[in-house]
């Protein structure tokens, strides 16, 4: 399992200075509505259609949080088929200025050892079934092309928050790594697993090696999902109470500037 996050995206949004509100992105394992008080459920739909489930809109110790079961509430969705750009707008749409997001992950590093929470600094992508941008000139209100750099794909900051709270909280965390993502939903071969580990990647969605019963996945999972929502709990507020104006302007400055706008 690991804890990566994603946050501090902002698609053309000018409230630079407002409160902030916290989307959870709950992966396999961890999309349980009962971390949010005086839950309310919201049905969207979105330019690039609809999510993957309801929002779930609550409060974690007095912070407006919006949750979403990545692959559904039921585990029905597999990773290839999940809405990706219709979970980020939706979350969007309801102001979330930060996304924390949960995977579960195999290990290709003998040091990670089945159970150990990582905070992703970096990723590689073998994907290809999937849609890659927001801006493909289907949405009126984002046209253009987006070459968005990607040298550091999740924020620092938060990640420090995250990795510090794990800590205090004497969980075993790791506070790097990459991933790498395949497209499943198969398993990676041993071959595959050791050619990636070659790259440098440190866990892989959706594999471990060497293999494991499912029986074990899933106890692990259960366990790490405990573990990711003990974190949440106290990240959150910690979130919510730090400044972020500077951090969220010169992302929104970088995705104006990346943006290639139609000759007319």
């Amino acid at each position: 399992m690991m804890e990566p996050m994603r946050s501090l995206w902002n698609l053309g949004n000018n409230q630079d200075q407002r409160q902030l509100d916290i989307g959870i992105i709950g992966g396999t394992g961890l999309d349980d509505p009962d971390i949010l008080e005086g839950r309310t459920e919201k049905y969207v739909d979105t330019p690039y259609g609809k999510p993957s489930d309801a929002l779930i809109l609550g409060k974690i110790k007095n912070v407006d949080c919006v949750l979403l079961a990545r692959h559904g509430r039921h585990h029905t969705i597999m990773p290839s088929n999940v809405n990706y750009r219709a979970n980020i707008w939706a979350l969007k749409q309801e102001n979330c200025s930060h996304v924390l997001v949960t995977t579960a992950c195999g290990s290709l590093r003998e040091e990670i050892q089945p159970g150990d929470l990582v905070m992703i600094d970096q990723f590689i992508d073998r994907t290809t079934k999937r849609h890659y941008t927001l801006y493909d000139g289907q949405c009126s209100t984002l046209s253009g092309v987006c070459h968005i750099p990607m040298a550091e794909p999740f924020c620092t900051k938060t990640r420090e928050v995250l990795t510090e709270i794990a800590k205090k909280l004497e969980l075993q965390c790791h506070s790097k790594g990459t991933v790498i993502t395949i497209e499943g939903p198969r398993f990676s071969s041993r071959a595959e697993s050791l050619m990636f580990r070659s790259w440098g990647a440190d866990v892989i969605n959706m594999t471990t090696v060497p293999e494991v019963s499912v029986d074990k996945v899933l106890k692990t999972l259960k366990e790490n999902a405990n573990k990711a929502t003990s974190i949440l709990l106290t990240a959150i507020p910690q979130i919510a109470s730090m400044e972020w104006t500077d951090t969220l302007h010169i992302l929104k400055t970088t995705v104006q500037c990346s943006v290639m706008l139609p000759k007319h």
